[in-house]
């Protein structure tokens, strides 16, 4: 089996780097996700007054999450509606297989 070594990467945001470690075949979505942060994270310090980095940080993490439960809820819903149109699909081949079989 082969020996995958984690590899320094630096990303920047806000003009800050940060250094991390990552698998060679995770470097591609690490700086996509680090592109996504910084542009979020700008998008926050330019829409209000000056404010600290970690203030920044916070309210872009807060968006982020509010963001992410809204997805959550909606997937959860879709999937509950297509699992009841299954079953109701299901009901209804029942029934005519009943229907021919009686």
């Amino acid at each position: 089996m082969e020996n995958i070594t984690s590899e320094p990467i630096t990303v920047s945001i806000l003009d800050n780097d940060y250094q991390f470690a990552c698998q060679p075949d995770e470097r591609k979505a690490l700086k996509e996700a680090a592109a996504f942060l910084d542009e979020r994270m700008r998008e926050i310090k330019g829409a209000g007054r000056l404010m600290a980095l970690e203030r920044i940080a916070v309210m872009t993490a807060l968006n982020l999450s509010d963001e992410l439960l809204k997805l959550q809820k909606n997937e959860k819903h879709r999937q509950e509606n297509v699992d009841s149109r299954i079953r109701l699909l299901v009901n209804e081949l029942d029934d005519a297989l009943d229907g021919q079989l009686g």
